[in-house]
């Protein structure tokens, strides 16, 4: 069975939301980049290239179930946030409005009573629950760290072993 055009559309919009996120982590790791914290820049490179291949999961199961992909433009994320703090303060609230869109689908595939939808929706209910508990963890050490710059530079140092075999705070995702 081909995905309904109403699913197909929403899923299309979803592509979008997934590069935004890409580009918007993109824009993060290059403010912390320029701000010296490298470990910072680094996982959230490692994050805007995660929310990619999201959108390629999504590109792909559009065209296999008979669907039509259609890019629309990516909005322009901001460039500059007041901190770190306030980099993982809106990478929270963005991964938690992520979560309300892959629900919004989730409700979609089981109106449009499409079980391969809902099966393959499944993926990214449990990947948002991993999203925002990582964003979270990040966010409570950076509260707790305050205006230390020694703190600061531990978590960097921490956040700088992700995807290196070190704890940074999303082992073995994609």
């Amino acid at each position: 069975m081909n995905i309904t055009k109403k699913l197909q559309d929403a899923i299309n919009k979803q592509i979008n939301a997934e590069m935004y996120s890409s580009y918007l982590y993109l824009s993060m790791s290059a403010y912390l980049e320029n701000e010296g914290l490298p470990g910072f820049a680094s996982w959230m490179r490692l994050q805007a290239d995660e929310e990619t291949v999201h959108a390629m999961k999504f590109f792909d199961y559009v065209n296999e179930r008979g669907g039509r992909v259609t890019l629309e433009a990516i909005e322009k994320p901001p460039a500059e946030w007041s901190s770190p703090l306030a980099v993982f303060e809106e990478t929270l609230a963005h991964e938690q409005k992520v979560t309300s869109l892959i629900n919004d689908l989730v409700t979609l595939a089981k109106a449009e009573n499409d079980y391969a939808s809902e099966s393959f929706l499944k993926w990214y209910v449990d990947e948002q629950v991993e999203e925002e508990a990582s964003a979270s963890e990040i966010l409570d050490l950076l509260k707790r760290t305050g205006d230390s710059g020694h703190g600061l530079l531990l978590i960097d140092r921490q956040l700088a072993g992700r995807g290196a075999g070190g704890s940074g705070g999303k082992e073995g995702s994609e």
